[in-house]
């Protein structure tokens, strides 16, 4: 099949849906799938430029939107028709684009499927209740999709209330590359000292509540051999610096974009934490699950229901005394710390395997673009 991918490249706020496009189309190419990637043109140094990709002009409205160039329309129209695509795929949110590709797809006689990475959570919070206007506002269009992919029941439940047909929405989790995020040796604990490693890899943004982590880090007074390594950058880095300055058991990492290193750093983990108040799917949580780590995340999105009876949920609502305890518990009890990573891997191998995710994906393909 000759596929059209919307996707994303910028990699400098180690957003989990840059991963999805690049782990996704790495895959299909590799089952011999023809995929031409239309992506933005980042700004971000040493970006390696996709040879089978589509440059788009834009303007990034602080990280958080995309504003495709006005000649996009025009240039997405020629290729489509030029490369006699067979399918269409738009990760969103992609650009403003994001309205009208459906209409420009279907112009050219080719179905398109969207997958949704908008994340969710308890309708009563601040976080929970600004997200469910952006299901809203993207119901309409979605219902133009041929398909719409979603990585929960409850997500996939959200929108059909929002008016989506229920034929049209399909669950197809988000899924890891098991054989490269893999339980293994690695020398980070010796490297800095640590007895006892907790760990956090993601967005700096405020949804992501890491600072309560560092809060809970800090009032369980530790020995100073049990370490905190925090990797990511975001509008909070700043604030956790000046949180963390003199306590040299907590170590902020910034950005780090060599995927050798972050494994190692996961591998080393015994505890990874995700404090959010709002997810779709977390990839950063699902690589943790299959290096074997054992992880704790709040009642959110679709991680809940990923890891329940292989990690400790926390209720967001307790975040705040809930999360200090459930540290002291896997702090102080290594053996139940290793049951539960044994068992966060073994869920990463039978359900969230980016192996199966990229074969249903091109079950669905197969199916829209009546394709043998």
């Amino acid at each position: 099949m000759r596929i059209a991918w919307f996707g994303h490249v910028a990699s400098a706020r180690a957003d989990g849906i840059v991963s999805y496009s690049h782990e996704m189309i790495r895959g299909l190419r590799q089952r011999g799938q023809n995929v031409l990637f239309f992506y933005h043109i980042s700004r971000e140094r040493g970006q390696v430029r996709d040879p089978q990709g589509i440059h788009i002009g834009s303007f990034d409205i602080l990280n958080r939107a995309v504003i495709s160039s006005p000649r996009a329309r025009a240039l997405i129209e020629e290729i489509l028709a030029q490369e006699r695509i067979d399918i269409a795929h738009i990760s969103l949110s992609f650009s403003q684009l994001d309205f009208s590709l459906p209409e420009i797809c279907h112009a050219m006689g080719v179905p398109v499927v969207a997958t949704i990475h908008f994340p969710y959570g308890p309708p009563e919070t601040f976080w929970g209740s600004a997200v469910r206007v952006l299901y809203r506002v993207y119901s309409g269009s979605l219902k133009h999709y041929d398909a719409v992919i979603v990585f929960s029941e409850d997500q996939r439940a959200l929108l059909i209330k929002y008016g989506v047909s229920a034929e049209r929405v399909r669950v197809i989790p988000n899924g890891v590359d098991i054989v490269t995020f893999s339980p293994g040796a690695a020398d980070y604990k010796e490297q800095i000292n640590a007895s006892i490693l907790i760990s956090y890899m993601g967005r700096l943004d405020p949804e992501k509540n890491v600072p309560d982590l560092l809060n809970a880090f800090q009032r369980l007074n530790l020995p100073r051999d049990h370490k905190l390594v925090v990797v990511g950058s975001g509008m909070d880095l700043s604030r956790l610096r000046r949180k963390a300055a003199g306590d040299h058991r907590i170590i902020l990492r910034g950005f780090v974009g060599d995927l050798r290193e972050r494994i190692r750093i996961l591998r080393a983990a015994d505890i990874f934490v995700l404090p959010s108040s709002i997810e779709g799917l977390s990839l950063a949580m699902l690589e943790a699950m299959a290096t074997g780590t054992a992880v704790v995340a709040t009642n959110v999105g679709a991680d809940a229901e990923a890891l329940r009876g292989a990690g400790v949920v926390v209720d967001l609502d307790s975040l705040e005394g809930q999360l200090p305890l459930v540290l002291r518990m896997l702090v102080d009890y290594p053996e139940f710390r290793r049951d539960l990573a044994t068992r966060a891997r073994q869920r990463a191998v039978e359900e969230y395997s980016l192996e199966t995710n990229i074969d249903r994906v091109v079950t669905l393909y197969r199916e829209l673009a009546h394709c043998d």
